[in-house]
C-alpha cells in the first residue's frame, strides 16, 4: 500500500516537474529573455488562489442573471454602434443584464444587441435585409437617477462581435 502512494506521489511530483521545464522553456522562446522563475512561479500560485478565493465561489452559485430596463437606450445603443463599427444596433432587441444586487445604486450591467451590416449590391441591385449581421456583447456601469436606471455611455465596453450566420 505505502509503496502505491510513493508511486503516485512521485508521478505527480515529475509531472509538474516535466510542466515547469515547458513552462520556463516556452517562456524562453516566446519573450527571447530569460525566465524570472519566482515571478512565474508567484504568477501560477495566484492565478491558482484565485481560482479557489470565496469570490470565485459565490460567482459559480449566484442565480441567474437579473433583467433590469434602462431609460438610455437609443444612447447606449449609438455608442455600441460606434465602439463596435457595426453600421446600426437594434435598440428593440437589447437585452440588459445584472448579477449585481438591484437594491445597489451603482450596478455593472451586461448589454446584449444585434448588430447589422450595411446592404450588399449584387449585380448593381441593393439587396436590403432585415436580418441581423452580427450580435453585440458589452459591459457597462449603469446608476439609478431620479427617472431610472441609466447607463453610463462612457463606461462601455465591447466585449465581443460574434458574427451571425
Amino acid at each position: 500500500m505505502a509503496n502505491k502512494i510513493v508511486r503516485i506521489v512521485l508521478i505527480v511530483v515529475l509531472f509538474l516537474v516535466f510542466f515547469e521545464l515547458g513552462l520556463f522553456s516556452s517562456y524562453t522562446i516566446v519573450t527571447a529573455e530569460a525566465p524570472n522563475p519566482q515571478a512565474l512561479i508567484d504568477m501560477q500560485v495566484s492565478k491558482i488562489q484565485s481560482i479557489f478565493s470565496p469570490e470565485k465561489v459565490n460567482e459559480v452559485l449566484i442565480k441567474d442573471p437579473t433583467p433590469v430596463n434602462i431609460t438610455n437606450k437609443k444612447d447606449v445603443g449609438l455608442k455600441m454602434e460606434d465602439l463596435s463599427k457595426v453600421d446600426g444596433v437594434g435598440v428593440d432587441s437589447m437585452n440588459i443584464t445584472t448579477y449585481d444586487d438591484t437594491d445597489n445604486k451603482n450596478l455593472t450591467v451586461n448589454i446584449e444587441a444585434l448588430g447589422y451590416a450595411s446592404p450588399n449590391s449584387t449585380s448593381g441591385q441593393i439587396v436590403i435585409s432585415q436580418d441581423p449581421s452580427y450580435k453585440v456583447v458589452a459591459t457597462a456601469q449603469a446608476e439609478y437617477k431620479e427617472n431610472g436606471l441609466r447607463v453610463d455611455e462612457n463606461t462601455l465596453t465591447i466585449n465581443s462581435i460574434l458574427k451571425l450566420y
